[in-house]
């Protein structure tokens, strides 16, 4: 008699197919994800919604550092090829966020035609308005290292609050949206100076959350004397430390990232060590491509779970009358309390929890009564996602990863060349150490 009940429930558990990993997140977060977030207004205070372009595109490599440092040269190394757009002197010359990507045939797409396009993951860029996309644009060649990463150029970060007005946009909000989608951000830093200005502090804050992602070079190396040098490396260490507040100890990869002669050339097979340890990093982001939109999928998730766990309870908090304005301001003024109870009902971490100090300037301007209440089916489904689902595409990506291989970027400085920084193709004392068997600094030194 209730054989139709039985049928629908064994629908309803067995496990969904899908073809690549891509497919499978695609539809887990359409399906699943995606209507959490749209209840509890998520996109209102994170992040927007994924499109199907985040979920195809290439491996993105997003370039950040203050100007003068190197980016659009190391850029220009990596592909051995210049670039539409790109500019490069001592003075600050890119001032606009350069998508160097594939393409049939040589030239610029501006920012506001870019963001319309469905084939490319830039449309959500459109809530940057006109201010931002007058400085945004594709450069597209056809190069074989493109075939495999897309690189993302980016202003030089500049000091003083005159310069942070003066861009028109969020700078350090356009780089947080960035650092949810790349594979890999590289913060460049020039041996010479390496004072971090406010902005670039306020910058490399906003890329919490991504330290995975993180690697810095610390370009230019080649310039000062090796006594010199593990000086400015102490020095970066101790900077870095005191802004991006991990256990691990980032990674520096140190050397000169140009194809001209060195102009110290004593600590060539160190230079040429971390610039092989660099590209072996890079190489492999086309094959671990899945496994971190996997990754950044959860990620997403449990912080949607939490969004969905505050919306809830300050909806709960509200009367249904009078004093509505004044209870907002207790329960904005009293959100970290509602953090603690939060996770002691939850039983969630603390780190789960979005900023503090951005959630209540962001519920400053909201409407509290338009909140929804809680609704445990749409959080019981992204569990179920998180606990099935993933496991399952898990085994995919293994699988996907043992069939691509290790080092899938090829093409430009990748394939090697007899006019990089280390060949032997300069004028006088171009391959001078390059015999040498002892190494000035030790590798493991230089992965203090």
């Amino acid at each position: 008699m209730f054989s139709w009940v039985s049928k629908d429930a064994r629908r309803k558990k067995e496990p969904e197919l899908f073809q690549t990993v891509a497919e499978g997140l695609r539809q887990l977060y359409a399906q699943k994800l995606l209507p959490l977030e749209e209840y509890y207004r998520f996109h209102e205070f994170h992040s927007p919604a994924l499109e199907d372009a985040d979920f195809d595109n290439k491996p993105m490599v997003l370039l950040v550092g203050q100007y003068s440092t190197g980016k659009t040269t190391f850029i220009r190394h990596l592909i051995e090829q210049d670039f539409p757009g790109m500019r490069i002197g001592p003075e600050p010359t890119t001032d606009s966020f350069i998508a160097v990507m594939h393409g049939p045939t040589e030239g610029v797409v501006p920012g506001n035609a870019l963001v319309v396009d469905p084939r490319r993951p830039f449309r959500k860029l459109n809530a940057f308005g006109n201010a931002f996309l007058n400085r945004f644009m594709c450069a597209q060649l056809p190069n074989p290292v493109l075939d495999s990463i897309s690189i993302i150029d980016t202003p030089g970060i500049l000091s003083g609050e005159k310069q942070r007005i003066s861009r028109g946009y969020d700078f350090a909000a356009v780089l947080e949206w960035f650092a949810e989608r790349v594979d890999r951000i590289i913060l460049l830093f020039d041996a010479h100076k390496l004072d971090i200005s406010d902005e670039f502090s306020e910058v490399i804050k906003a890329l919490k959350n991504h330290e995975d992602k993180i690697r810095v070079v610390l370009n230019k190396a080649d310039q000062i004397e090796t006594q010199q040098l593990m000086r400015v490396y102490g020095a970066l260490m101790w900077s870095l430390g005191k802004i991006i507040n991990t256990p691990e100890v980032v990674r520096v990869y140190i050397g000169s990232f140009w194809s001209h002669p060195l102009l110290i050339p004593d600590n060539r097979k160190l230079f040429e060590a971390e610039e092989q340890d660099l590209f072996k990093d890079i190489q492999s982001l086309p094959r671990n491509a899945a496994l971190r939109k996997l990754n950044d999928l959860i990620k997403r998730a449990r912080l949607a779970k939490v969004h969905a766990y505050i919306i809830s309870s300050l909806k709960k908090e509200m009367p249904n009358v009078f004093g509505k304005e004044s209870k907002k301001k207790e329960l904005v003024s009293n959100l970290g309390e509602i953090y603690q109870k939060i996770e002691r009902e939850h039983q969630i971490s603390p780190g789960d929890f979005p900023s503090l100090r951005k959630m209540q300037e962001l519920l400053q301007t909201q409407d509290f009564s338009k909140f929804q209440a809680l609704k445990p089916k749409l959080l019981d489904t992204v569990d179920d996602m998180l606990a099935n689902d993933i496991a399952r595409l898990m085994v995919m990506v293994r699988q996907e990863e043992s069939q691509m291989p290790s080092q899938a970027v090829k093409g430009g400085a990748f394939d090697g060349t007899m006019n990089g920084p280390f060949g032997h193709g300069y004028g006088e004392g171009a391959g001078e150490g390059i015999d040498d068997v002892e190494w000035v600094v030790g590798r493991g030194d230089a992965q203090m």
